[in-house]
């Protein structure tokens, strides 16, 4: 490996690390000062949820874990944007992939990005599907906490729906959709605490 090849995986590593710096900008419109959820925590936890819908959809899961992980890439250089951002900003979302990923020695990257962008593929549309359940643990996170803002995202202005459901395309996403609905983020560790420390 050429030391120009191996500068160029280490910059691209470099500005990949910088997403842990970058905070999400629902922050603004959720009345929220959340500084540990940042591009790079939100990336994690798409490529996870989008592994398990690989599997419960029968297609390659490596696909979905790349594409989870190099969904929100191109933040690095352009910022996260809500949904009023949106109206007012736009975003060379091509020429920033190019300039991110050309440079790079595996052409495989730039064609997941440009897949996962298409939204044709099976594994493109889980991926998508993986980022908006990610959004919708995050609302039912907040939601636990009080956030009013939250809850009307992720129930509907009635507060009784779920809004979230409606946007996802797959079975696997709406079961576990629904089912986050029904529980709190603090569950995972009913019957796993104890008063008495460990004996040997």
């Amino acid at each position: 490996m050429s030391d120009e090849k191996n500068i160029k995986i280490v910059n691209f590593l470099f500005e990949a690390g910088t997403m842990r710096k970058l905070a999400r900008m629902h922050r603004q419109t959720l009345l929220t000062d959340d500084m540990s959820d940042n591009i790079a925590s939100h990336s994690y936890r798409v490529a996870l949820i989008a592994w398990i819908l690989a599997q419960e959809e029968g297609v390659d899961p490596y696909k979905t874990v790349m594409m989870a992980l190099f969904h929100d890439l191109g933040e690095t250089r352009s910022n996260d944007h809500n949904w009023i951002h949106k109206r007012y900003v736009t975003v060379h979302t091509q020429e920033i992939s190019n300039d991110q990923l050309d440079p790079m020695p595996y052409p495989f990257m730039k064609s997941l990005q440009e897949e996962y962008e298409k939204r044709e593929s099976k594994e493109a549309k889980i991926t998508k599907d993986a980022d908006l359940l990610e959004q919708a643990f995050l609302l039912r996170e907040y939601e636990w906490q009080g956030n009013k803002e939250a809850s009307i995202w992720l129930r509907g202005k009635d507060g009784k729906g779920n809004a979230q459901i409606n946007l996802l395309q797959f079975e696997s996403s709406k079961k576990i959709s629904k089912a986050l609905y029904s529980q709190s983020p603090s569950d995972w560790w009913n019957g796993l605490w104890t008063s008495f420390n460990r004996a040997e």
